[in-house]
């Protein structure tokens, strides 16, 4: 995969604003919770419409795009224009 001209790069974000999740370019992820910018740092990879995140830290999540959204860890976040 060619992230760098992967259409799900850049920022995802809850509806409440609260939880900010950026897909970089590099294959890197930064997540903002709230107030606490780069809450949880790692990398991250797609295979379709499925993401798999490795947290710097050792765990480990998914997600998947389902119509334009990524469902992430419980949580629904929408692709910020």
């Amino acid at each position: 995969m060619n992230t760098q001209t992967h259409p799900y790069v850049g920022m995802w974000v809850t509806e409440d604003g609260h939880v900010r999740h950026e897909l970089l370019p590099n294959g890197r992820y930064d997540e903002a919770r709230g107030a606490r910018k780069s809450a949880y740092q790692g990398r991250y990879a797609v295979t379709g419409n499925h993401i798999d995140y490795w947290d710097d830290t050792g765990f480990t999540a998914d997600g998947d795009f389902i119509d334009g959204v990524l469902h992430h860890g419980g949580m629904i976040l929408y692709r910020e224009p």
